[in-house]
Protein backbone atom coordinates (compact mmCIF):
# COMPACT_ATOMS: atom_id res chain seq x y z
CA UNK A 1 0.00 0.00 0.00
CA UNK A 2 1.30 3.25 -1.06
CA UNK A 3 0.04 6.28 1.33
CA UNK A 4 0.03 9.19 1.06
CA UNK A 5 -0.12 12.27 3.96
CA UNK A 6 -1.07 15.77 2.82
CA UNK A 7 -0.60 19.15 3.99
CA UNK A 8 -3.21 20.52 5.39
CA UNK A 9 -4.88 23.73 3.86
CA UNK A 10 -7.56 24.64 5.70
CA UNK A 11 -7.97 28.39 7.51
CA UNK A 12 -6.21 27.71 11.41
CA UNK A 13 -5.09 23.74 10.48
CA UNK A 14 -2.16 23.47 11.91
CA UNK A 15 -2.87 19.19 12.54
CA UNK A 16 -1.04 16.74 10.19
CA UNK A 17 -2.73 13.36 9.81
CA UNK A 18 0.13 11.48 10.53
CA UNK A 19 3.33 11.66 13.06
CA UNK A 20 6.88 10.19 12.68
CA UNK A 21 5.55 7.54 15.35
CA UNK A 22 2.83 5.63 12.72
CA UNK A 23 4.57 6.44 9.66
CA UNK A 24 6.68 3.85 11.24
CA UNK A 25 3.93 1.90 12.50
CA UNK A 26 2.21 1.70 8.59
CA UNK A 27 6.25 1.05 8.00
CA UNK A 28 5.80 -2.16 9.70
CA UNK A 29 2.98 -3.49 8.56
CA UNK A 30 4.53 -3.14 5.20
CA UNK A 31 3.34 0.42 3.08
CA UNK A 32 5.22 3.13 2.11
CA UNK A 33 4.45 6.61 3.12
CA UNK A 34 5.14 9.64 1.14
CA UNK A 35 4.65 13.00 3.32
CA UNK A 36 3.38 16.54 1.28
CA UNK A 37 6.52 18.88 1.84
CA UNK A 38 5.85 20.91 4.88
CA UNK A 39 2.58 18.99 6.27
CA UNK A 40 3.98 18.51 10.07
CA UNK A 41 5.14 22.12 10.34
CA UNK A 42 2.26 23.10 12.48
CA UNK A 43 2.97 20.36 14.68
CA UNK A 44 6.32 20.84 14.84
CA UNK A 45 7.24 18.52 13.27
CA UNK A 46 10.41 18.78 10.65
CA UNK A 47 10.66 17.16 6.94
CA UNK A 48 13.59 15.88 8.23
CA UNK A 49 12.32 14.53 11.26
CA UNK A 50 9.51 12.35 8.67
CA UNK A 51 12.16 10.74 6.51
CA UNK A 52 14.20 9.76 9.32
CA UNK A 53 10.85 7.47 10.36
CA UNK A 54 11.29 5.60 6.62
CA UNK A 55 8.99 8.30 4.69
CA UNK A 56 9.80 10.54 1.57
CA UNK A 57 9.16 13.47 1.72
CA UNK A 58 7.55 15.53 -2.13
CA UNK A 59 5.50 17.77 -4.07
CA UNK A 60 1.45 16.86 -3.61
CA UNK A 61 1.04 15.72 -7.10
CA UNK A 62 3.63 13.32 -7.27
CA UNK A 63 2.19 12.07 -3.82
CA UNK A 64 -1.36 11.75 -5.02
CA UNK A 65 -0.32 10.09 -8.48
CA UNK A 66 1.45 7.42 -6.77
CA UNK A 67 -0.77 7.05 -3.79
CA UNK A 68 -3.68 4.52 -3.27
CA UNK A 69 -4.40 6.00 0.01
CA UNK A 70 -4.66 9.62 0.62
CA UNK A 71 -4.76 10.64 4.46
CA UNK A 72 -5.99 13.86 5.72
CA UNK A 73 -6.85 15.63 8.90
CA UNK A 74 -10.00 17.57 6.76
CA UNK A 75 -10.99 17.23 3.82
CA UNK A 76 -9.28 17.89 0.59
CA UNK A 77 -10.54 20.54 -1.74
CA UNK A 78 -10.84 17.73 -4.94
CA UNK A 79 -9.34 20.36 -7.42
CA UNK A 80 -5.76 19.92 -5.47
CA UNK A 81 -6.01 15.96 -6.06
CA UNK A 82 -5.42 16.20 -10.01
CA UNK A 83 -3.90 13.01 -10.92
CA UNK A 84 -5.37 10.95 -8.44
CA UNK A 85 -6.29 7.34 -9.36
CA UNK A 86 -9.97 5.91 -9.13
CA UNK A 87 -10.52 3.73 -6.48
CA UNK A 88 -8.08 5.24 -4.24
CA UNK A 89 -8.63 5.83 -0.06
CA UNK A 90 -9.45 9.12 1.01
CA UNK A 91 -9.53 9.00 4.88
CA UNK A 92 -9.90 12.35 7.05
CA UNK A 93 -12.26 14.24 8.27
CA UNK A 94 -14.87 14.99 5.75
CA UNK A 95 -18.12 17.36 7.21
CA UNK A 96 -20.35 15.73 4.74
CA UNK A 97 -23.36 17.06 5.81
CA UNK A 98 -21.83 20.61 5.71
CA UNK A 99 -19.68 19.62 2.85
CA UNK A 100 -22.12 18.00 0.27
CA UNK A 101 -20.57 19.53 -2.82
CA UNK A 102 -17.26 18.36 -2.07
CA UNK A 103 -18.09 14.86 -1.24
CA UNK A 104 -20.26 14.91 -4.58
CA UNK A 105 -17.06 16.00 -6.14
CA UNK A 106 -14.82 12.44 -4.64
CA UNK A 107 -17.68 10.56 -5.74
CA UNK A 108 -16.89 12.16 -9.23
CA UNK A 109 -13.35 11.24 -8.94
CA UNK A 110 -14.05 7.35 -7.97
CA UNK A 111 -12.83 8.04 -4.56
CA UNK A 112 -13.50 6.16 -1.80
CA UNK A 113 -14.00 8.87 0.81
CA UNK A 114 -13.90 7.39 4.53
CA UNK A 115 -15.17 9.95 6.92
CA UNK A 116 -13.43 9.77 10.80
CA UNK A 117 -15.90 11.47 12.80
CA UNK A 118 -19.13 8.94 11.33
CA UNK A 119 -16.92 6.01 12.99
CA UNK A 120 -20.12 4.58 15.37
CA UNK A 121 -18.95 4.72 18.83
CA UNK A 122 -19.18 1.68 19.60
CA UNK A 123 -16.61 -0.32 21.84
CA UNK A 124 -14.37 -1.91 18.85
CA UNK A 125 -13.83 1.33 17.45
CA UNK A 126 -13.11 3.34 20.61
CA UNK A 127 -9.20 3.64 19.81
CA UNK A 128 -10.24 5.35 16.52
CA UNK A 129 -12.88 7.55 17.85
CA UNK A 130 -11.01 11.05 16.46
CA UNK A 131 -14.41 13.04 18.14
CA UNK A 132 -13.17 11.88 21.37
CA UNK A 133 -9.45 12.37 21.17
CA UNK A 134 -9.71 15.84 19.70
CA UNK A 135 -13.00 16.80 22.07
CA UNK A 136 -10.57 16.13 25.39
CA UNK A 137 -7.82 18.58 24.28
CA UNK A 138 -10.62 21.24 23.51
CA UNK A 139 -12.33 21.20 26.78
CA UNK A 140 -9.09 21.53 28.06
CA UNK A 141 -7.88 24.45 26.05
CA UNK A 142 -11.19 26.01 26.77
CA UNK A 143 -10.54 26.17 30.13
CA UNK A 144 -6.93 27.69 29.22
CA UNK A 145 -8.14 30.23 27.07
CA UNK A 146 -11.01 31.24 29.67
CA UNK A 147 -7.81 31.57 32.11
CA UNK A 148 -6.36 34.06 29.70
CA UNK A 149 -9.16 36.34 29.19
CA UNK A 150 -10.36 36.45 32.99
CA UNK A 151 -9.13 39.67 34.91
CA UNK A 152 -8.45 37.46 38.09
CA UNK A 153 -7.19 34.12 39.60
CA UNK A 154 -8.54 30.40 39.56
CA UNK A 155 -7.75 29.15 43.06
CA UNK A 156 -8.76 30.71 46.28
CA UNK A 157 -5.62 32.67 47.35
CA UNK A 158 -5.03 33.79 51.22
CA UNK A 159 -2.83 36.05 51.95
CA UNK A 160 -2.17 39.01 54.69
CA UNK A 161 -3.60 41.12 52.18
CA UNK A 162 -6.86 39.01 52.26
CA UNK A 163 -8.33 36.33 50.51
CA UNK A 164 -8.83 36.10 46.84
CA UNK A 165 -12.13 34.21 46.18
CA UNK A 166 -11.71 31.08 43.78
CA UNK A 167 -13.36 31.40 40.50
CA UNK A 168 -16.68 30.19 39.80
CA UNK A 169 -16.63 27.71 36.68
CA UNK A 170 -19.77 26.53 34.72
CA UNK A 171 -20.20 24.17 32.37
CA UNK A 172 -22.81 23.68 30.03
CA UNK A 173 -22.28 19.88 28.25
CA UNK A 174 -20.78 16.87 29.97
CA UNK A 175 -19.80 15.19 26.74
CA UNK A 176 -16.01 14.37 26.36
CA UNK A 177 -15.26 17.98 25.97
CA UNK A 178 -17.19 19.36 29.12
CA UNK A 179 -16.45 16.58 31.18
CA UNK A 180 -12.00 17.29 30.32
CA UNK A 181 -13.09 21.15 31.12
CA UNK A 182 -14.76 20.02 34.12
CA UNK A 183 -11.39 18.16 35.34
CA UNK A 184 -9.17 21.39 34.15
CA UNK A 185 -11.39 24.09 35.97
CA UNK A 186 -11.15 21.93 39.05
CA UNK A 187 -7.46 21.31 38.67
CA UNK A 188 -7.02 25.20 38.18
CA UNK A 189 -8.66 25.89 41.46
CA UNK A 190 -12.34 26.85 40.17
CA UNK A 191 -15.24 26.52 41.96
CA UNK A 192 -17.16 23.93 39.36
CA UNK A 193 -20.89 23.37 38.55
CA UNK A 194 -22.11 21.73 34.85
CA UNK A 195 -25.21 20.68 33.64
CA UNK A 196 -26.58 18.47 30.39
CA UNK A 197 -29.35 17.40 29.08
CA UNK A 198 -28.42 13.62 29.57
CA UNK A 199 -29.30 12.12 33.18
CA UNK A 200 -26.50 9.36 32.72
CA UNK A 201 -24.10 13.08 33.07
CA UNK A 202 -25.29 13.53 36.70
CA UNK A 203 -22.99 10.93 37.93
CA UNK A 204 -20.02 11.56 36.00
CA UNK A 205 -20.29 15.22 37.02
CA UNK A 206 -20.10 14.63 40.51
CA UNK A 207 -17.58 12.04 40.00
CA UNK A 208 -15.17 15.19 38.88
CA UNK A 209 -16.02 16.75 42.22
CA UNK A 210 -18.52 19.39 40.40
CA UNK A 211 -21.19 20.45 41.36
CA UNK A 212 -24.30 18.58 38.80
CA UNK A 213 -27.17 21.62 38.06
CA UNK A 214 -29.80 19.61 36.80
CA UNK A 215 -33.93 20.13 36.19
CA UNK A 216 -35.71 18.10 38.33
CA UNK A 217 -38.96 18.77 37.87
CA UNK A 218 -38.63 17.91 34.14
CA UNK A 219 -37.44 14.52 32.11
CA UNK A 220 -34.71 15.38 29.75
CA UNK A 221 -32.98 12.64 27.58
CA UNK A 222 -32.99 9.41 30.14
CA UNK A 223 -30.33 7.11 28.71
CA UNK A 224 -26.87 8.01 26.94
CA UNK A 225 -28.19 9.38 23.72
CA UNK A 226 -27.29 8.48 20.12
CA UNK A 227 -23.48 8.00 19.55
CA UNK A 228 -23.06 9.38 23.18
CA UNK A 229 -24.70 12.79 21.87
CA UNK A 230 -27.53 14.45 23.67
CA UNK A 231 -30.91 14.59 21.05
CA UNK A 232 -33.74 16.98 21.08
CA UNK A 233 -35.20 17.47 24.42
CA UNK A 234 -39.29 18.76 24.81
CA UNK A 235 -40.16 22.24 24.59
CA UNK A 236 -41.61 22.06 28.36
CA UNK A 237 -37.80 20.95 29.67
CA UNK A 238 -35.89 23.56 27.15
CA UNK A 239 -38.17 26.65 29.61
CA UNK A 240 -37.42 24.63 32.84
CA UNK A 241 -33.10 24.53 31.97
CA UNK A 242 -33.61 27.95 30.81
CA UNK A 243 -34.91 29.08 34.43
CA UNK A 244 -32.68 27.00 36.05
CA UNK A 245 -29.22 28.11 33.87
CA UNK A 246 -30.60 32.30 34.16
CA UNK A 247 -30.72 32.03 37.74
CA UNK A 248 -27.25 29.87 38.08
CA UNK A 249 -25.08 32.05 35.48
CA UNK A 250 -25.77 35.30 37.94
CA UNK A 251 -23.61 33.70 39.88
CA UNK A 252 -20.65 32.76 37.85
CA UNK A 253 -17.50 33.84 36.48
CA UNK A 254 -16.99 31.85 33.51
CA UNK A 255 -19.40 29.38 31.63
CA UNK A 256 -17.81 26.66 28.79
CA UNK A 257 -20.59 25.54 26.48
CA UNK A 258 -19.80 22.62 24.74
CA UNK A 259 -23.00 21.30 23.35
CA UNK A 260 -23.68 19.91 19.44
CA UNK A 261 -26.07 17.57 17.92
CA UNK A 262 -24.65 15.92 14.94
CA UNK A 263 -26.23 17.09 11.58
CA UNK A 264 -27.77 20.05 13.00
CA UNK A 265 -27.09 23.33 14.22
CA UNK A 266 -25.54 23.99 17.55
CA UNK A 267 -28.70 24.31 20.18
CA UNK A 268 -29.03 27.53 21.66
CA UNK A 269 -27.82 27.75 25.53
CA UNK A 270 -27.55 31.53 26.35
CA UNK A 271 -29.13 34.08 25.16
CA UNK A 272 -28.13 38.15 25.21
CA UNK A 273 -31.17 37.91 28.29
CA UNK A 274 -28.92 35.48 30.10
CA UNK A 275 -25.86 36.93 29.03
CA UNK A 276 -26.91 40.64 31.06
CA UNK A 277 -27.20 39.24 34.26
CA UNK A 278 -23.91 38.25 34.65
CA UNK A 279 -21.28 40.60 36.23
CA UNK A 280 -18.85 42.25 33.96
CA UNK A 281 -15.52 40.96 32.89
CA UNK A 282 -17.00 37.40 32.99
CA UNK A 283 -15.96 35.01 30.25
CA UNK A 284 -18.15 32.55 28.24
CA UNK A 285 -16.08 30.30 25.55
CA UNK A 286 -18.26 28.63 23.13
CA UNK A 287 -17.00 25.25 21.38
CA UNK A 288 -19.94 25.24 19.31
CA UNK A 289 -19.05 28.89 17.26
CA UNK A 290 -18.63 26.59 14.28
CA UNK A 291 -21.54 24.65 13.90
CA UNK A 292 -23.55 28.01 14.45
CA UNK A 293 -22.90 28.57 18.22
CA UNK A 294 -24.22 28.11 21.82
CA UNK A 295 -24.43 31.71 22.67
CA UNK A 296 -25.81 34.22 21.13
CA UNK A 297 -23.54 36.49 19.95
CA UNK A 298 -20.47 34.78 19.53
CA UNK A 299 -18.51 34.68 16.52
CA UNK A 300 -16.25 32.72 15.12
CA UNK A 301 -12.11 33.36 15.49
CA UNK A 302 -13.40 35.73 17.25
CA UNK A 303 -13.43 37.31 20.96
CA UNK A 304 -15.99 39.78 21.26
CA UNK A 305 -17.64 41.90 24.30
CA UNK A 306 -21.47 41.84 24.77
CA UNK A 307 -23.13 43.04 27.80
CA UNK A 308 -19.87 43.33 29.84
CA UNK A 309 -19.21 39.75 29.14
CA UNK A 310 -16.05 38.66 26.54
CA UNK A 311 -17.14 35.89 24.58
CA UNK A 312 -14.44 33.59 23.26
CA UNK A 313 -14.91 31.74 19.79
CA UNK A 314 -11.86 30.31 18.71
CA UNK A 315 -12.25 28.23 15.67
CA UNK A 316 -10.62 24.69 15.51
CA UNK A 317 -9.54 24.39 19.18
CA UNK A 318 -8.12 21.29 18.96
CA UNK A 319 -5.51 22.78 16.61
CA UNK A 320 -4.10 25.29 19.31
CA UNK A 321 -2.55 22.47 20.31
CA UNK A 322 -1.30 21.03 17.25
CA UNK A 323 1.64 18.81 18.55
CA UNK A 324 -0.46 16.23 21.19
CA UNK A 325 -3.92 16.61 18.69
CA UNK A 326 -1.64 15.76 15.79
CA UNK A 327 -0.29 12.62 17.92
CA UNK A 328 -3.93 11.25 19.07
CA UNK A 329 -5.46 11.86 15.40
CA UNK A 330 -2.88 9.97 13.74
CA UNK A 331 -2.86 6.82 16.49
CA UNK A 332 -6.86 7.13 15.67
CA UNK A 333 -5.65 6.97 11.82
CA UNK A 334 -3.46 4.41 12.18
CA UNK A 335 -6.09 2.25 14.17
CA UNK A 336 -8.54 2.60 12.09
CA UNK A 337 -6.50 1.33 9.05
CA UNK A 338 -4.36 -0.88 10.55
CA UNK A 339 -7.76 -2.92 12.28
CA UNK A 340 -8.75 -3.85 8.70
CA UNK A 341 -4.93 -4.97 7.56
CA UNK A 342 -4.71 -7.85 5.27
CA UNK A 343 -1.18 -8.88 5.44
CA UNK A 344 -1.44 -11.15 2.47
CA UNK A 345 -2.50 -8.77 0.18
CA UNK A 346 -0.43 -5.74 2.00
CA UNK A 347 -2.90 -3.46 1.91
CA UNK A 348 -6.21 -2.24 3.63
CA UNK A 349 -9.17 -4.39 2.64
CA UNK A 350 -12.71 -3.21 4.09
CA UNK A 351 -15.58 -5.51 4.32
CA UNK A 352 -18.83 -4.29 2.97
CA UNK A 353 -20.64 -5.72 6.23
CA UNK A 354 -18.67 -4.44 8.93
CA UNK A 355 -20.40 -1.94 11.48
CA UNK A 356 -17.23 0.56 11.34
CA UNK A 357 -16.58 0.54 7.68
CA UNK A 358 -20.47 0.96 6.69
CA UNK A 359 -20.54 4.11 9.17
CA UNK A 360 -17.07 5.67 7.77
CA UNK A 361 -17.96 5.15 4.27
CA UNK A 362 -19.02 8.24 2.11
CA UNK A 363 -18.53 7.34 -1.53
CA UNK A 364 -18.09 4.40 -3.20
CA UNK A 365 -17.89 3.18 -6.77
CA UNK A 366 -18.27 6.85 -8.24
CA UNK A 367 -21.60 7.50 -6.18
CA UNK A 368 -22.51 8.75 -2.43
CA UNK A 369 -23.61 5.38 -0.25
CA UNK A 370 -23.84 6.66 3.11
CA UNK A 371 -27.17 6.48 4.26
CA UNK A 372 -27.06 10.08 5.90
CA UNK A 373 -26.49 11.75 2.79
CA UNK A 374 -28.34 10.00 0.34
Amino acid sequence: MRIAVLAERAPAERRVAATPETVRKFAALGATVGVERGAGAGAGIGDADYEAAGATVGERGALVAQADTLLGVQGPEPASLDGVQPGTLLVAMLDPRRERARVEAYAARGLEALALELIPRITRAQAMDVLSSQSNLAGYKAVLDAAAEYGRAFPMMMTAAGTIPAARVFVMGAGVAGLQAIATARRLGAMVSATDVRSVAKEQIESLGAKAVFVEEVQGIAGEGVGGYAGETSEEYRRAQAALVSGHIAKQDIVITTALIPGRPAPRLLSDEQLATMRPGSVVVDLAVEQGGNVEGSRPGEVVERRGVRIVGHRNVPSRLAADASALFSRNMFNFLSAFWDGGAGRVTLPDDDEIVRGARVTHGGRIVHEALE
